[in-house]
């Protein structure tokens, strides 16, 4: 199927599979050129958004080697009153790579996808459990240090 044909929903289930499968590059391949991702709830020191396919696959480069995510688990699309805009959630279950801690996250993302390319992903989740997880506050700046750079 042409890019340009997918659906929001497919481009999320891609997505999820992309993710699961440990491919960041193809991950970040689903952005739109100038697509961005969104983190409202950053806390200090960690990056709010990044902008371009090229500096969010700069940004995930590093992921599988922060946390080993084994399943996603009850991905829900929820189809707005616009057609490009999808609600998602979803449960990440995994490990923490440095910490071996088991990691779960519920998410929570609001996506838009024109002409099958996600132009703004605007990621919901939770920084404190993250860091927890991750090993403390310094670790998890750490790991959303690489992104602040951009």
């Amino acid at each position: 199927m042409p890019q340009s044909a997918r659906t929001p929903a497919e481009v999320v289930a891609e997505a999820l599979r992309l993710l699961l499968a440990h491919d960041m590059v193809g991950f970040a391949g689903l952005w739109a050129d100038q697509g961005s991702i969104e983190f409202p709830f950053a806390p200090p020191g960690y990056p709010a958004e990044v902008a371009g396919r090229a500096a969010i696959e700069d940004y995930l480069r590093d992921y599988p080697e922060q946390l080993d995510i084994r399943a996603i688990d009850a991905p829900t699309v929820h189809v707005t009153g616009d057609p490009e805009i999808v609600i998602v959630e979803f449960a990440a279950d995994g490990v923490a790579v440095r910490t071996w801690r088991p990691y779960r996250m519920r998410y929570i993302a609001v996506i838009t996808v024109r002409a099958g390319e996600i132009v703004h992903y605007r990621d919901y989740w939770n920084p404190l459990a993250a860091a927890e997880v991750l090993g403390g506050a310094d670790e998890f700046a750490s790991f959303g240090a690489g992104a602040a750079k951009l």
